[in-house]
C-alpha cells in the first residue's frame, strides 16, 4: 500500500518502515521554534518538570516578532523572560526584530524539506511549504520537547488537494486557500493533513505555497505538505536528497478525502467578518465602505505580496480617508523591496511602512481599529477583536484586493 507524504515523514523519523493514520508514535524533533508571546510560560513549565539544561541548543530558535516594537508596559517582560532563557541555557539562534518567526524559520534555513519540527505559534503549519511536518503546539509540550528532543504524535489521515490549469489575471494563492476553507469549513481538516498536488501548485513560488500552508491551520488541518522540487531546493539552498525527491503521496496512498479544483474555475475571495470560513467573491461585497488597509503578516508579508500591491498602487494614490498599513515580514524582504522601488511606490500612493514584524495581525504596534471600522486585510484570522474592539469588522484578501481597495475607499 502507498504512503501519503505525512506518513512518509514519520516513517523516516522513527526509524520503521510504514505507519497508517491513528498510530501513535514518538518522533525526534529536528528543530522547535520559540516566539515572544510564549516564551515566559515555556520556561516556567520548563523548569517546573524538572530539567537543567535543554537537549540541544542548536536545534532552539527564539524570535521576538509579536511584541517588537513594544505597544504596551507588559510587553517587556517578554524580553527579559527571553533573554534569561538565552542566558541560561546557552540559546544560540536568537532573532531580535528581524522579522515574523514563520517567515525567519524558513528564509534563514532553520528548516528543510523531510523535517519535523514544533512551534509555540499556531501558524507553525506554513513550514509545510518546504515539505516538512511542521504544527504548533502549546508550552506543557514545547517544555517536553526542550529537556528531551520528543514528542508522542498521533498521525493524521490526509485530504488530497488536487489543483491544475492556470490562474486568471488577478487571482492569487490566497483567494485558492481562502476557497478551500470555505469548501472545507473551519473544522473541516481537524487534525489532518492537508496534501497540495497538480501543475498549478507546482508552478507556484515557494511564497505563494507559504500562503497557502500558513492557512492550513484555518480549516483545522495539523499540518500541509508541498512536494519538495527545484524551487525548494534553490530556496533551501540545498541539494535534495533520496528521501526529500521521494516526499510525494503514492498513487495507491489512501486518502480520508480529495478535493479536486480547476484553476481557472478561481475567483477574487474574500472572508467576511467574523469567521474564516465565511467566504464570498468580491463581486459580491463590491462597494463596502472601508476605513483601513493592512498589507503584511506570515500570510502575505513576502516581496512578490508587497510587488502585488505596488503592481495596483502604481502611479495612484490611495483614497484619502483610508489608512493603508504596509508590514514586511522580514528585515530581508524590507530590504529587496527598498532596492528593487516597490517601498518608494507603496509610499508615494500614501502607505504607511512599518518595522518587519507581527504588527496589526496580532492587534499590536499600531493601526487598532474602534467601533465599526472595517478594515480589508492580507492576514489569516478575522476573529472578533483582533485587531481592536469586537466591533471592528475585518475582511481578509489577497494583497492585490487589497491594494485597490485602498484606491477606491470601499471593496
Amino acid at each position: 500500500m502507498g504512503q501519503t507524504i505525512i506518513e512518509k515523514i514519520i516513517a523516516h523519523n522513527i526509524g520503521v518502515k510504514s505507519v497508517k493514520p491513528g498510530d501513535i508514535v514518538t518522533v525526534n524533533v529536528d528543530r522547535v521554534m520559540l516566539d515572544d508571546i510564549m516564551i515566559a510560560f515555556v520556561n516556567k513549565k520548563f523548569e517546573e518538570m524538572g530539567f537543567s539544561k535543554v537537549w540541544d541548543p542548536e536545534k532552539i530558535v527564539l524570535i521576538y516578532d509579536h511584541f517588537v516594537p513594544a505597544s504596551q508596559v507588559d510587553d517587556t517582560r517578554a524580553y527579559k523572560a527571553g533573554d534569561d532563557f538565552v542566558d541560561k541555557y546557552n540559546i544560540k539562534n536568537i532573532h531580535r526584530s528581524d522579522g515574523i518567526c514563520h517567515q525567519l524559520m524558513t528564509e534563514a534555513g532553520y528548516v528543510k524539506p523531510g523535517d519535523i519540527v514544533f512551534g509555540t505559534d499556531s501558524h507553525t503549519t506554513t513550514y509545510g511549504c518546504v515539505g516538512a511536518f511542521s504544527t504548533g503546539i502549546g508550552y506543557t509540550e514545547m517544555a517536553g520537547i526542550l529537556g528531551t528532543g520528543q514528542l508522542w504524535v498521533k498521525v493524521p489521515s490526509t485530504i488530497k488537494v488536487t489543483i491544475n490549469g492556470n490562474l486568471p489575471e488577478g487571482v492569487y494563492s490566497k483567494d485558492v486557500i481562502l476557497r478551500i476553507i470555505g469548501d472545507l469549513t473551519a473544522a473541516g481538516a481537524t487534525y489532518q493533513a492537508l496534501e497540495f498536488c497538480g501543475d498549478t501548485i507546482e508552478n507556484m513560488s515557494i511564497a505563494s505555497r507559504m500562503t497557502i500552508s500558513n492557512m492550513a491551520i484555518e480549516a483545522g488541518a495539523k499540518c500541509a505538505l508541498f512536494t519538495p522540487d527545484s524551487k525548494t531546493a534553490e530556496y533551501c539552498d540545498i541539494t535534495l536528497n533520496e528521501f526529500q525527491m521521494n516526499l510525494v503521496g503514492d498513487e495507491d496512498a489512501v486518502y480520508a478525502k480529495e478535493l479536486v479544483y480547476k484553476a481557472e474555475d478561481f475567483v477574487p475571495n474574500m472572508a467576511c467578518p467574523s469567521q474564516v470560513d465565511a467566504i464570498k467573491p468580491v463581486s459580491e461585497l463590491k462597494g463596502t465602505k472601508i476605513d483601513q488597509v493592512f498589507i503584511g503578516s506570515c500570510t502575505n508579508g513576502r516581496l512578490e505580496d508587497l510587488q502585488a500591491a505596488a503592481a495596483v498602487l502604481k502611479n495612484k494614490t490611495i483614497c484619502p480617508y483610508v489608512k493603508l498599513i504596509i508590514t514586511p515580514a522580514s528585515r530581508k524582504i524590507y530590504k529587496a523591496a527598498l532596492a528593487d522601488g516597490t517601498l518608494e511606490i507603496l509610499s508615494k500612493a500614501g502607505a504607511m511602512i512599518t518595522h518587519p514584524g507581527c504588527g496589526l495581525c496580532c492587534g499590536r504596534a499600531g493601526g487598532i481599529l474602534t467601533d465599526e471600522e472595517v478594515v480589508v486585510s492580507t492576514n489569516n484570522r478575522n476573529f472578533l477583536g483582533r485587531m481592536g474592539t469586537s466591533k471592528v469588522k475585518i475582511y481578509l484578501a489577497s494583497p492585490a484586493t487589497a491594494a485597490m481597495c485602498a484606491i477606491k475607499g470601499e471593496i
